[in-house]
């Protein structure tokens, strides 16, 4: 039996719900990357720190000036002035002397400021700003008790008062990527699958129309054999005719009537 030839290409939907599948797939792994490098890190060395009781030991307002950045439009960008708040406290992790910082964020803009504030284009904000943050300090929390965190390995001068990120980065780093990921490779393997049953379902079905025109075939000789020995006019009724010794000769030649007559 010749073998049964059946088309695996894809229909236009089909190349279309596969690619779909493997542009989530590259997004997946592409934001996996990227969200971990800029997101993940932080929040993993952030969540390091380990809790601790700080204590204000001195509030302090340097004559120093520092610089940022505002920006007042699409294409508008400045700088102005604020001055630096320093607040020592002591934390009962190490027994020690250390500047406090409001988060991460400012920790790395300004590691000699305990507070950067929002930058405006009126270096007055600016101060009024920090002087705000001097007085809560100075009045309210100088004689209390707060929670901080300490991180005795990367910064064991320095305590940061609050984290700027939390455990609901991690999910959203790790969630929205694998939810990519896995819902691509699942369009990839359902339609494959769906393919691969549509081809198997062709085979069968041609496999099974070979097989009844097989049987149709091997049907038809039979019947004729059938018809051809009941034939009248293939079958010889006359004996005469069909017995040997009444056949011509080879070599027989025809007598006119007249020549038999004399």
């Amino acid at each position: 039996m010749a073998k049964i030839r059946v088309s695996y290409e894809y229909s236009e939907a089909e190349d279309k719900s596969i690619r779909l599948g493997l542009f989530l797939i590259v997004c997946g792994i592409l934001s996996l990357f990227i969200l971990g490098f800029c997101w993940l890190s932080p929040t993993l060395q952030s969540l390091q720190s380990k809790p601790a009781n700080c204590t204000v030991v001195s509030v302090l307002r340097p004559e120093e000036m520092f610089e940022c950045v505002f920006t007042c439009g699409a294409d508008c960008k400045g700088t102005s002035l604020y001055p630096c708040l320093q607040i020592f406290v002591n934390n009962s992790e190490s027994n020690s002397v250390a500047l406090l910082h409001f988060d991460e964020q400012q920790l790395v803009l300004n590691p000699k400021c305990s507070y950067v504030p929002p930058c405006e284009r009126d270096n007055q904000k600016n101060r009024d700003s920090v002087l705000w943050w001097e007085d809560y300090f100075t009045k309210e929390v100088s004689s209390q008790s707060f929670t901080c965190f300490f991180n005795q390995q990367r910064r064991p001068d320095d305590v940061l008062w609050r984290h700027s990120h939390d455990t609901s980065v991690l999910l959203h780093c790790v969630l929205w990527p694998m939810v990519s990921l896995l819902l691509g490779t699942l369009i990839v393997l359902l339609t494959v699958c769906a393919r691969s049953l549509a081809v198997r379902a062709e085979a069968l079905q041609k496999r099974k129309y070979s097989y009844e025109v097989c049987q149709d075939l091997s049907a038809v000789p039979s019947d004729r054999r059938g018809n051809k020995a009941g034939d009248p006019l293939t079958t010889n009724s006359d004996p005469e005719l069909s017995s040997p010794s009444r056949s011509l000769p080879l070599f027989a030649v025809p007598v006119r009537r007249r020549d038999r007559e004399h």
